[in-house]
């Protein structure tokens, strides 16, 4: 057997240890939770990625230190060592032993004609459940497991069933993995993005005025049309054309495209204008196929690749919604390409390139692809599916980029390249879509005059590289952890006099270098020289320009870096020699 199948085979096994462990705990934590509420409603309680969970219905809210009893009786319950044991009975035995508790009654009714029905108890607790589990609560260690957090959970998902109350845990085999566990979500809270956001003065979001839109502040917006630049720039280089589009649109553009059918609950109600409906827009597509059909398109007209940063509006509910990364108005970096059969596969390489390249640019290095194939309801011929996937397939392998397939994930009108980045935690995130559609094209009637003078369909495909502006910027505040690269920083460098006397000449070297293009301050408050320093480095400004007397007469700087380092005696246009050079390399301090 290779390393490499030995290496999987030991991380399988680690895995289903962990699936048993935290399963098990799950079980445990209910029977503790029922010891203090004799009278709870129990739902589901499953392992899941790092941990697990278990909804309740309860007699009165729970408070965080309820979470601390709660790990105390389960300490207890481990060491006291009960054993997991399975029996499998009729379905009306088990509607018979969990009378008065619904949720169980409502999973066993759902459970298919032929299926097992399975318990599994463990000192006094029976549960529902298929397992697997630990044999003994012994195995848990009583050192390795905590209770992290309390949410509220529809039941079955549906914001139409009751509201319960879940409990998040984690659990592992030893204490050791438990404290680094611990240490990676400490690390994962220091940099959250809407903490920083606010620390940082980045954005907000008023629940007054509408859940799920941003308020991008003046040096969030900075670092925003620092991206939009740079994204602009590249597409231009890239061979794309910049377009804009409305916002709004009759009723008669989202019937045609489908998005009236299939994707009603995330759009907004209509508005009536001239006794006609209007939607705002929850895509940019249609727009773009409208001007493609301004004129008759030729062959030689094609490809054509047009991008835009389109600001659309869905309708998310509001248990999902989440700071930057789940929100109900987000502007994408969208672009659709309009090509012939034969430009397809080079269309499809080229924008796969692109991606890779704009990513790097960002400091994403660690990318991975999911190939997403044909589903069970899909239109169109199986050879042109074939044939679309290989060409997908053909552009990540050319690329050298891993990948995994994902069987059956692909949408119903075409196949779909996503890719993933790593970021400094470790966390993967879906970002850039690649995606085939011979839907659209069909609906609105689209063609080209192919080189025999006939009229064919041309190739649609849509490409959306960072997502959104809104997602991509939460991902990359929590990646640098707000400590942006000099390229990025809202505030690129602040000048500090030492002394209220060189307030003039910190004003006049923050102008300068504002003057070539930067993005500089002066701190001018009556605050102290070490505590604007302390205000900086909190601010994770890359450079602070101290200036005093020996300064102000050599007309230099002395350097100090958000990193610690020193540099005295620099020459002001040495120091924008310096500032150009990380700009322009995108580099950090």
């Amino acid at each position: 057997m290779s390393e490499a199948a030995t290496a999987a085979e030991k991380d399988s096994a680690q895995e289903e240890k962990l699936y048993r462990i935290r399963h098990s705990t799950a079980h445990v934590m209910a029977e503790a939770v029922l010891r203090i509420f004799p009278d709870a409603k129990i739902a589901i309680g499953p392992p899941i990625e790092n941990g697990f969970y278990y909804d309740f219905d309860l007699p009165r809210s729970l408070k965080p230190e309820d979470l601390s009893e709660i790990e105390k009786i389960m300490k207890q319950i481990v060491k006291e060592g009960h054993a997991f044991e399975k029996r499998v009975i009729s379905r009306a035995e088990a509607k018979e032993r969990f009378q008065g508790q619904p949720y169980k009654l409502e999973l066993i009714d759902a459970i298919p004609e032929g299926d097992e029905v399975s318990l599994y108890t463990q000192s006094g607790f029976t549960d529902l459940c298929r397992g697997p589990h630990v044999d003994n609560t012994r195995r848990i260690h009583p050192n390795a497991f905590k209770l992290l957090s309390i949410a509220g959970a529809y039941w079955r998902g549906d914001e139409k069933r009751p509201m319960l109350q879940r409990i998040y845990g984690t659990a592992w085999e030893k204490p050791e993995q438990l404290k680094a566990y611990l240490d990676h979500l400490a690390d994962v809270e220091r940099r959250d993005h809407r903490k920083l956001g606010r620390e940082l003065d980045l954005f907000s979001i008023h629940e007054e005025a509408g859940p799920g839109l941003i308020y991008w502040h003046p040096k969030g917006s900075r670092i925003r049309v620092a991206i939009e630049d740079f994204w602009r720039k590249a597409h231009l280089g890239g061979g794309y054309d910049i377009v804009y589009s409305p916002h709004i649109g009759r009723s008669w553009l989202w019937e045609t495209s489908g998005h009236l059918v299939n994707y009603k609950d995330i759009m907004y109600s209509p508005m009536e204008v001239d006794e006609q409906d209007y939607y705002v827009k929850p895509m940019n597509c249609p727009f773009h196929i409208l001007m493609y059909k301004t004129q008759t398109r030729s062959y030689r007209d094609l490809p054509l690749r047009w991008a835009e940063l389109g600001t659309v509006y869905r309708y998310e509910r509001s248990g999902v919604l989440h700071g930057l990364l789940r929100v109900r108005g987000f502007t994408q970096d969208d672009a659709h390409i309009f090509c012939t059969p034969d430009q397809v596969e080079n269309e499809i390489l080229e924008v796969l390139r692109f991606s890779l390249r704009i990513w790097r640019a960002f400091g994403f290095n660690d990318i991975k692809a999911y190939l997403a194939t044909r589903p069970e309801k899909a239109i169109g011929e199986q050879e042109r599916w074939d044939s679309a996937v290989a060409t997908l397939r053909r552009a990540v392998e050319a690329e050298g980029l891993p990948y995994e397939v994902d069987e059956g994930g692909g949408a119903f009108y075409g196949p779909k390249i996503d890719l993933k980045i790593r970021d400094a935690l470790g966390r993967e995130w879906q970002m850039t879509t690649v995606q085939f559609d011979w839907n659209l094209p069909e609906r609105f009637d689209m063609t080209f005059v192919d080189s025999d003078g006939k009229e064919k369909r041309p190739y649609m495909v849509h490409r959306a590289l960072l997502g959104s502006m809104e997602r991509f910027f939460g991902v990359l505040v929590e990646h640098y952890g707000g400590a942006f690269p000099v390229w990025l920083a809202p505030v690129q460098a602040v000048v500090i006099p030492v002394a209220p006397a060189f307030h003039d000449y910190a004003s006049a070297v923050a102008r300068g270098l504002a003057e070539k293009g930067f993005r500089v301050e002066a701190d001018l408050s009556d605050n102290r020289m070490n505590a604007k320093i302390r205000t900086a480095q909190t601010q994770k400004i890359p450079y602070m320009l101290i200036v005093g007397g020996n300064e102000q007469e050599a007309g230099q700087v002395s350097v100090r870096t958000r990193s610690g380092d020193q540099m005295n005696g620099m020459e002001r246009d040495e120091f924008a020699a310096l500032l150009e050079e990380k700009v322009e390399s995108r580099a950090d301090v």
